[in-house]
């Protein structure tokens, strides 16, 4: 198994592109911690990994608080004693026009899509850094590389991760950590359908100008963290891999 005996840290991990990491992860023998805003997605999610003979810890985590991503990892080594894997996948979006924007919207956009791993790198690095090993994948979009209309904010974060994902690859390497980034397009998520809820039209686009014709499935994703997280990759860092169909080739 490619993670046997790691312990990893997945945000976001309730639903969508993090449930599918999580449970991805378990499949390859990792210990997983289900860090979510909702509780019992997590638990539910932790449910299912342990009734399939995996061991899990579903913790309750606003990323957007520092004080929270320190607990989320204090949790985690209490009950496993150490952080192998840190996944930052936890994000929202709302679709609309930069100018109908509203700051409380810009706020919460930056406060979980940036601040938020941001927070959670800080808490988890100290400890990786004393064993100098572990691996750091951060969930972008390829927002963050060519624009997108109607998230222009949200680009901005998802740009601004894929730059801090670069300098913390540069800071960590004398340290044995390596830091990624996966950077999804269009993917059928929960998320996804509540971001273009107001404009049925949007999947459909999208689904034309992508080369494969269909959005990405949660797993497309999770292979591709998999892949940054194993040992396989270990010689790689700094890097934002986009999982997209082919709708940009950069």
């Amino acid at each position: 198994m490619r993670l046997e005996d790691k312990v990893a840290i997945v945000t976001g991990g309730g639903r969508g592109i993090g449930r599918a990491i999580a449970k991805t992860f378990f499949a390859e023998g990792a210990r997983v911690v289900v860090a979510d805003l909702e509780l019992d997605s997590a638990a539910t999610v932790v449910a299912e990994i342990e009734a399939a003979g995996g061991s899990g810890l579903a913790v309750k985590t606003d990323v957007a608080l520092k004080s929270a991503a320190d607990q989320m990892v204090e949790a985690a080594i209490q009950k496993y004693g150490q952080v192998d894997i840190l996944v930052n996948n936890a994000g929202w979006d709302r679709i609309e026009p930069f100018l109908d924007n509203t700051e409380d919207i810009w706020a919460k956009i930056v406060s979980i899509n940036l601040m938020g791993v941001i927070n959670c790198c800080r808490a988890v690095l100290p400890q990786m850094i004393s064993r100098k090993c572990g691996k750091i994948v951060n969930i972008g979009s390829d927002a963050g590389r060519v624009g997108s209309s109607g998230e222009a904010v949200y680009s901005a974060t998802k740009g601004g991760v894929i730059a801090f994902t670069k300098t913390l690859a540069r800071e960590m390497a004398r340290n044995k950590i390596n830091v990624n980034c996966v950077a999804p397009g269009p993917t059928d998520t929960d998320l996804f359908a509540e971001v273009a809820a107001g404009n049925p039209k949007i999947a459909e686009a999208l689904v034309r100008s992508i080369p494969f014709r269909r959005l990405g499935r949660p797993e497309d994703i999770a292979y591709a963290v998999l892949f940054l997280a194993s040992d396989e990759a270990g010689y790689i860092t700094g890097q934002t891999l986009s999982v997209n169909g082919g709708l940009n080739m950069l």
